[in-house]
C-alpha cells in the first residue's frame, strides 16, 4: 500500500529546498561568472545567464597573474597558506587536546579558575590586541615572518580546541584512566597510550574548525605580515580585486582557488565532523 504523504512534512521539504537554493544562488553566480569572459562579466544585465563556453583563462590569470598589467598571481600565496595554516591547525589542536585532557581527567587546585580564564581568550576581539601583539612579535624577533602569525593563531586557537577537547574527554570513562594509573601509567604516557587512540573524532572537529578559520583569516595576516611574497591567498585575493583593472571572472575564479582547500578538508574529513561535535553533549 502506498502510505500517505503528510502535508506538514511536505512543507519542510519544500521550505528547505528553498533555502538550499538560496544559500546556492551566490555559489552560482561565483562559479558562473569565473567561467565567462571579461566581455560577459561588464555586462551586469546577463549576471545570472550561463557563460557562453567554458572559458579557464580566467583561473590561468588568477593562479599565474598577469606582468603586464601588474597583477600578482595567487599560487605563491596560496602556498604561504598551506605553509600558515598546517602547523598552526596541529600545533593548536595537540595544545587543546593536552589541556583538555589535563581538565578533564586530572583534577588540580585552581582547576575552577584556570578554565574560565582560558575561555576568556575566546571573547577578546583581534582587533583590541592588533598594536600590542604586533609589539610583542617585532620584540621577539617574530614580526613580519610567517612563523609569527602561526604563533598568533595557536594562542588564539587554544582556548576553542581546549573546550572541545575537555568537553570529549570528560565522556571517557575515568576507570580507564585508574586502570591505566595503577598500572604505572604516568600523566602523559596515559594520554598517549590511552586517551590519544580514541581522540579522532575531536581531533577532526578542531581541525576543521582551525583550519577554516585559519585559512580565511584576514586581519592578522594583512596587519603582521607587509611583504607581499609572504602574504596568504586571502590577503593576496584582497589585492586582486582591489586592483585598478575590475576582472571580476579572475577574481571569482580566485575566490574558487582560495575556497578549494577548505572544501577538500570538509569533504574528506565531513562525515566524522557531527559525531565528534556531538561529543560530550549528552550525559548519561
Amino acid at each position: 500500500m502506498t502510505k500517505h504523504l503528510n502535508p506538514m512534512r511536505i512543507g519542510i521539504y519544500v521550505l528547505l529546498i528553498l533555502f538550499a537554493l538560496l544559500f546556492l544562488v551566490p555559489v552560482y553566480v561565483l562559479l558562473a561568472s569565473s567561467l565567462k569572459t571579461f566581455a560577459e562579466v561588464q555586462d551586469m544585465s546577463k549576471l545570472w545567464v550561463p557563460p557562453a563556453g567554458l572559458h579557464l583563462e580566467s583561473f590561468r590569470a588568477a593562479w599565474s597573474g598577469i606582468p603586464e598589467k601588474g597583477l600578482r598571481g595567487l599560487s605563491r600565496n596560496l602556498l604561504n597558506s598551506v605553509y600558515l595554516t598546517v602547523p598552526a591547525t596541529i600545533l593548536s589542536s595537540l595544545l587543546g587536546s593536552l589541556n583538555g585532557y589535563v581538565l578533564a581527567k586530572w583534577k588540580f587546585r585552581g582547576a575552577s579558575v584556570v578554565f574560565p580564564l582560558m575561555l576568556f581568550g575566546m571573547f577578546i576581539p583581534y582587533q583590541s590586541v592588533l598594536i600590542p601583539l604586533t609589539q610583542t612579535l617585532a620584540a621577539i624577533g617574530l614580526g613580519g615572518t610567517l612563523w609569527g602569525l602561526i604563533l598568533v593563531h595557536v594562542v588564539y586557537g587554544i582556548p576553542i580546541t581546549t573546550l572541545i577537547f575537555r568537553n570529549y574527554y570528560a565522556e571517557v570513562p575515568t576507570d580507564l584512566i585508574e586502570a591505566a594509573r595503577i598500572d604505572g601509567a604516568g600523566i602523559l604516557s596515559v594520554y598517549w597510550r590511552v586517551l590519544f587512540p580514541l581522540s579522532l573524532p575531536g581531533f577532526v572537529v578542531v581541525i576543521i574548525w582551525q583550519f577554516t578559520n585559519i585559512w580565511n583569516e584576514f586581519l592578522f595576516a594583512v596587519s603582521i605580515l607587509q611583504k607581499p611574497e609572504l602574504q596568504p591567498i586571502t590577503v593576496a585575493l584582497r589585492n586582486l580585486a582591489g586592483s585598478q583593472i575590475k576582472e571580476w571572472n579572475m577574481v571569482m575564479a580566485g575566490t574558487l582557488i582560495a575556497a578549494i582547500p577548505t572544501l577538500l578538508v570538509y569533504i574528506v574529513l565531513g562525515r566524522y565532523f557531527i559525531r565528534g561535535l556531538l561529543a560530550g553533549s549528552v550525559k548519561g
